[in-house]
């Protein structure tokens, strides 16, 4: 069977839910760490568990080059290859091909590029990329799509909601099409995504025609691409209202916790970015208070935890001063403890929301996290 999704209580538009997959239920709203390469930096499978995160979301692109959805598929897929038994989403690798390779074309066809690995060509068209991610045996999986740029002339965002339309029915057509022997779920679902850049009406027009094709849910994509903030926010929450409310929707690349928020009185049920895992490995820890660098000279004779009340593992058992210490003389323990605090915060931090629009008190923590951040 494909995912199943309920809503179990709706605050204004904000909405608690249940998202059944194949490798189990997901309470939403939910963040999902970004495992690109089959592994969420620095942290283990057991430890994402200990964090609280129920979802994990890895690449479609990343995972094709190396080491190869064959191989993957021959291990029984991603969830056994990794060691993970809880779901998975994976991204079609549309946005990586057009930030990380030397794109050579693209078209209605597909999108040929080379390797920013090794150079190597490669062509991802729709149905390639639904034949990678059968092979992960993730339990969602994105369709391509043209997400270009910012900045991005009109003619161009047009451009873009067309052939990802395009894309997305050929997509949905070869997932159907699917053989047996080539599909490692047999629960998996296919996600739409939105696109349309800061151009209102385009968008709009982009949730019709993608919607008209009856996916199990629906993204907004083509966000956090060098947009000033006020006009992500203002396109995130104009795309989900456009979104139906049966299906879940998925803000993909939203990574702040005021962002996340704002997404959730909207309307939105799944997140990911690379926010918590890329910054605790630069040092900086997520707090209810703000960020924290814990690289900071403050911090040197601090013997408390990153957060007072936190029980993850790190502030159960290491002070500020440890912390700093092992990140000032390079010790791979430091990355880990920051990254360990900061997934387990965004884990936290969906809990409270789910509770919050229970008791119908998130514009509350709306407030007081606008006060911080």
């Amino acid at each position: 069977m494909p995912i199943q999704f309920e809503t179990k209580k709706i605050s204004g538009s904000a909405r608690t839910g249940l998202l059944e997959t194949p490798h189990g239920i997901v309470e939403t709203p939910a963040f999902m760490p970004v495992g690109t390469q089959g592994t969420v930096k620095a942290i283990s499978p057991r430890e994402l568990h200990e964090c609280g995160s129920q979802i994990i979301l890895s690449n479609a692109y990343h995972l094709y080059l190396r080491p190869g959805h064959e191989l993957i598929r021959k291990f029984g897929g991603l969830h056994r290859f990794m060691g993970w038994d809880c779901p998975i989403l994976t991204d079609s690798g549309g946005y990586q091909v057009y930030s990380l390779a030397d794109l050579n074309r693209i078209d209605d066809e597909g999108v040929l590029f080379q390797s920013h690995i090794d150079g190597s060509r490669h062509l991802f068209t729709p149905a390639k990329v639904v034949e990678v991610q059968a092979a992960l045996g993730s339990d969602i999986g994105m369709v391509l799509d043209d997400c270009p740029g910012y900045p991005c002339t009109r003619e161009r965002a047009a451009e873009a909601v067309r052939r990802s339309y395009l894309w997305a029915a050929s997509s949905r057509e070869a997932f159907e099409e699917l053989a047996p022997e080539e599909i490692t779920n047999r629960g998996q679902t296919l996600f739409g995504i939105i696109q349309g850049s800061v151009y209102p009406d385009l968008r709009s027009e982009s949730a019709r025609r993608i919607t008209d094709l009856d996916f199990e849910g629906y993204a907004v994509g083509g966000l956090s691409v060098g947009e000033p903030k006020e006009a992500m926010v203002d396109m995130m929450l104009h795309s989900i209202g456009d979104l139906p409310p049966d299906r879940p929707r998925y803000v993909m690349g939203i990574g702040y916790p005021l962002d996340i928020i704002e997404a959730v009185l909207a309307g939105a049920d799944l997140f990911d970015c690379v926010i918590p895992t890329r910054l605790g490995r630069n040092g900086t820890a997520f707090t209810d208070e703000g960020r924290l660098q814990v690289r900071n000279s403050e911090f040197s004779k601090q013997d408390r935890p990153i957060e007072e009340g936190c029980d993850c593992h790190t502030c159960r058992h290491f002070s500020r001063a440890y912390i700093r210490h092992l990140h000032n003389v390079g010790e791979i323990l430091g990355v880990r403890l920051t990254t360990i605090h900061n997934i387990h915060f965004f884990a936290s931090l969906l809990s409270r929301i789910r509770e919050s629009i229970e008791s119908d008190s998130l514009e509350k923590l709306r407030g007081r996290f606008y006060n911080f951040y």
